[in-house]
């Protein structure tokens, strides 16, 4: 599942190579892109008990008539982080965030930002991430 920034489109976050080790967490990559730039973790974990990202998506895309400030929803282990604000015109900029060894000398981060409609596209984008994560879409 890809997400492609409105703007330009060689911006983008991609979810993939979806596992499951048991019924408690579902494992997946994420790989952010732009130009000059391609950063990948290749096991973030979502746990069923955390607030998850589809949830942070939907409550977003609900008040596609906007909202003051910043949002934003972590993993539990902090090495994804999504950010997101609302600008004039109903769109949304999704900031994601890589950064995985957050405990460890020498880790890395990145993050690209997409700007997408706050209506249509959000709720597109959280049905799509739903799906990816229950593993509906394959």
């Amino acid at each position: 599942m890809t997400v492609r920034c409105q703007v330009n489109a060689s911006i983008g976050v991609t979810f993939c190579d979806r596992f499951s080790f048991d019924a408690d967490s579902v494992h997946y990559a994420v790989e952010l892109r732009a130009p000059g730039l391609t950063a990948r973790v290749n096991e973030v974990v979502a746990w069923i008990w955390d607030s998850d990202l589809t949830t942070f998506l939907e409550e977003l895309a609900a008040d596609y008539r906007g909202w003051d400030g910043e949002r934003s929803w972590q993993t539990n282990d902090r090495d994804l982080t999504v950010s997101a604000v609302f600008r004039s015109r109903g769109h949304v900029g999704l900031t994601w965030a890589l950064r995985p060894w957050t405990q460890d000398a020498g880790g890395w981060g990145a993050s690209v930002t997409t700007w997408l409609e706050a209506g249509e596209q959000m709720t597109s984008l959280a049905a799509d991430v739903r799906a990816f994560l229950a593993e509906e879409h394959q």
